[in-house]
Order: structure tokens, then sequence, then C-alpha cells
């Protein structure tokens, strides 16, 4: 199968079966995801969504996280991974908003990285999740995903995994493209056991080829 086919195999499938592919972090603004963002990092949208309603209760604005020291937010976080850091990032993250940007959270993907806390992965999903443009957030599990489909050809890093799927998902098509990735490697494509019997991507994915071939070389000896 051509790169190509496997792509529009990949959308075709992903169109009838996830229509509807969005964030399962919770949030009701720019700001809100933003923050939600950060503090996913290595951290499961779950316990973030158990931590950010009492949090956004404290700094519904970022003018209001601004003002206080990272230590008050730590008291609210700190049941996520890395409390500290995460807390002078939001704290960094909400002054230079609130100084640099007149509160407004940037649109541009080089402008959102200036944030702290803020890399390319989390400053693609505000680009992608809030103002809809084409940027891929490649995280753990777009990364495995792409690699395991073949829609990447062993992408040792991120940074190559985005440019590869940028450049075969049609950009009106990657905001959607992002969440059916991550969704189907959080609850089909485990990382340690794979749930191959329930996907529907099998006579196109790589890595299942490559275990019925194993499982038919040890049948034939």
């Amino acid at each position: 199968m051509l790169k190509k086919e496997r792509y529009q195999r990949v959308i075709e499938y992903f169109q009838q079966a996830m229509p509807v592919a969005e964030t399962e972090l919770e949030y009701n603004n720019p700001y809100e995801l933003l923050v939600a963002v950060i503090l996913s990092a290595q951290c499961t949208d779950k316990r973030v969504n158990q931590i950010t309603p009492e949090l956004f209760q404290r700094f519904p604005k970022p003018e209001m996280m601004a003002e206080v020291e990272a230590a008050e937010v730590f008291e609210y976080i700190r049941s996520c991974s890395y409390p500290n850091n995460k807390a002078k990032h939001l704290v960094g993250m909400a002054r230079m908003l609130v100084n640099d940007f007149k509160g407004v959270v940037p649109d541009d993907i080089v402008e959102l990285q200036k944030l702290p806390g803020v890399g390319r992965k989390t400053a693609n999903v505000i680009a992608s999740v809030v103002y809809e443009k084409p940027a891929f957030a490649v995280d753990t599990h777009v990364f495995r995903v792409a690699n395991r489909i073949g829609l990447t050809n062993n992408s040792k890093t991120p940074l190559e995994t985005e440019k590869e799927l940028m450049k075969y998902f049609p950009d009106e098509i990657v905001p959607l493209a992002h969440h059916w990735l991550i969704l189907h490697g959080r609850y089909t494509c485990l990382a340690r056991t794979p749930k191959c019997a329930k996907c529907g991507l099998t006579d196109c994915c790589k890595y299942y080829q490559q275990l019925e071939k194993k499982k038919q070389s040890k049948a034939a000896k």
C-alpha cells in the first residue's frame, strides 16, 4: 500500500468511526485551555479535569493568577505531576500573557512558545483547538500511532512526525486528525497491549501486519 493510499484509508475510517473528535480537557475559554494543557504534560486528562475546577474558580482570569506567587498556585495543583515546576510556569505564563499580550492568548505558534511552560506541542494544541489552525500537536499517543500504522517512516522525533503528518493530511482535516490519533492511541492502540482485535485499521497497519507475519513464521516452524 502506498503512503497516500494509507492516509486516505485512515481518513475514511476515522470520518466514519469518529466523526466527532475533540480534546477531553475541560475548559471554557482559551486561557483555561492553555492552563489545562500546561498541566497535562506527563499527566492524564482525567487528573487535570479534577484539578482545574477549583483552580479556575480561584483564578478565573490570567490577571488574577499573575498577581500571586507560585506557592499559592502549587496548593491547587499539588496532585498533578511536577507541581512545583508547573506552578512556576503557570504564574510566569499568566504574567507574560497580561504584560505582553494584554491578557489575550495569542494564535501564533511562535508567539505562544514565548510563554513559560509552552513548548511546540502545547502551542500546536492551542492553535489547532482554539483557533482551528492547521497545526499538528504530537504527543506520545500521536507519535506511537503514526509510527505503528505507517503514517510516518519510523520518525525519531515529534517534530519529524509533525512534519510528515502535515505533509499528507489536508489542512482542513488536521485539527480533527490530531484528535483521531490521540484518542485512537488512548483507547485502542495502547502502548503495551494494543487492542488490535477491536481496531478497524488492521488492513493498513504496518505494526499489525508485522505481528501477523511473526505468528505465521512461528506456526510454520
